[in-house]
Formats: C-alpha cells, structure tokens, sequence
C-alpha cells in the first residue's frame, strides 16, 4: 500500500492486547464466502443480531456498503477480485484490534484470495473463520436479489461468478465440540 508523505500514523497508548482485555473480548473475522444471492448478508445480518445480543459489537462488511473512491473502483477481472480481497482483510483485520467482530460478505471466489485473507489474519494473531454459504446456483438465480443472473442470461453481464467465471468451492473443514464449545463460551 502505498504511503503518502503527508500522512503520518499516530499510534494511541492502548495496544491490542489491552484493549481486548478492558473490552472483555477476544473476536473472530468471520468471513462468509459463496455464490452471489447465496445468504452471505442474510447470515451476516442474523450474526450482527446474535453478537450484538451478547454484548459482541459486530461490524457487517459488505461490498455494497463499502463507500468506494472513483480511481478505485471494483475490477471483476482475477486480478480486480483478489485485490479487493486483500483490502477487505487488512480492513476487518484492523476493525478487530480495534474490538469489533467483522463479519465479511464476499462472494471471494477463489481460494488463493481467500487463503491470504487467512494468513493475513494469522500472521497478526487474528482469528478467522471461513463460513461457506453452499447454495446451489439455481437457487442462487431464482432469488437474484441484484438482476445478475438475469443479466447474465441476457448477454449483458459476463464474468459472473459460477455462471461464466469460477468460483473454487473452500475444502470441508470440521470444528471438534471442543472448539464449538470454546467459540460459544466466548459469547456467554
């Protein structure tokens, strides 16, 4: 990333580690990945209710909802979509240390982006949780929540993801009880 000379980062006398211990929390970025019209911001809604619920400040990081500079504007090429992965993590990264849960909506389609946002995370000593929303593209077009499939069917839009353009589905992984039991005592 590049730096301007002018600015010039200030750090604050709290470190991370003390303010997870004042705030009482220890949170996760769960990063909610799958198919356009899958749920991703549906889940992520009923997160923020259930974090919220338990005293867990919860941040919804949503491509939508993300205010974009016009010399920055979203690329849907490979290349386009793995940068706007990366900027993603290093933003939900930082909303983290700050104490907040970020939950990330993102079709993310390909796993290199998506391991990245991991490393990106572990490297800092972050947690994150990958959450595959796994419905099928039919469903998918049927809900059509933004007329994409539509489009797509129509010629007017090419690329979308699992349509015309990829998506690599993440490997199964599977949680022990004991870890389950871990993550829900956090939010008793």
């Amino acid at each position: 990333m590049d730096k301007h000379p002018d600015v010039v980062w200030s750090p604050g006398s709290l470190g991370r580690e003390q303010r997870w211990q004042a705030l009482g929390i220890r949170g996760a970025t769960i990063w909610l990945t799958g198919l356009s019209g899958s749920g991703k911001s549906t889940v992520a809604t009923a997160l923020e209710e259930h974090l919220i619920a338990h005293h867990r400040p919860g941040l919804p990081a949503r491509r939508r909802q993300r205010p974009v500079r016009s010399e920055q504007r979203p690329r849907f090429d490979r290349a386009g979509r793995d940068e706007n992965v990366r900027r993603v993590a290093e933003v939900a990264s930082s909303s983290l240390s700050r104490g907040w849960w970020p939950l990330v909506a993102l079709i993310s389609p390909y796993a290199a982006a998506r391991t990245l946002a991991r490393s990106l995370h572990e490297s800092a000593g972050i947690a994150f949780i990958e959450v595959y929303v796994a419905t099928p593209v039919a469903v998918c077009a049927s809900r059509d929540p933004k007329g994409y499939y539509a489009r797509a069917r129509t010629g007017a839009m090419v690329s979308l993801t699992g349509v015309d353009d990829p998506y690599e589905v993440p490997p199964p992984r599977s949680w022990s009880s004991m870890e389950m039991r871990r993550w829900t005592n956090r939010w008793d």
